[in-house]
């Protein structure tokens, strides 16, 4: 048997820690079928865990320190 996973959508403003309600950053595929979705801070402190039990993790922490190419330069 082969799984196939589908490319997931990137995460919105919408999507919400399971553990706090914060926007979510971190969507976890779990081997099992379900997902997971965790802030930054929440997807780092059970990261070690989460790896053990995930078919993929998706981290998209990195939107929290890029600046958006619109924002003016004094503000960058």
């Amino acid at each position: 048997m082969t799984t196939v996973l589908t490319p997931a959508s990137p995460l919105t403003a919408a999507d919400r820690c399971d553990r706090c309600g914060a926007q979510a950053y971190v969507r976890v595929v779990l081997l099992s079928g379900g997902e997971l979705l965790f802030c930054a801070h929440h997807g780092r402190k059970f990261e070690p865990e989460l790896k053990k039990i995930a078919a993929e993790i998706q981290d998209e922490t990195e939107r929290l320190t890029t600046v958006p190419a619109s924002t003016p330069e004094e503000e960058r």
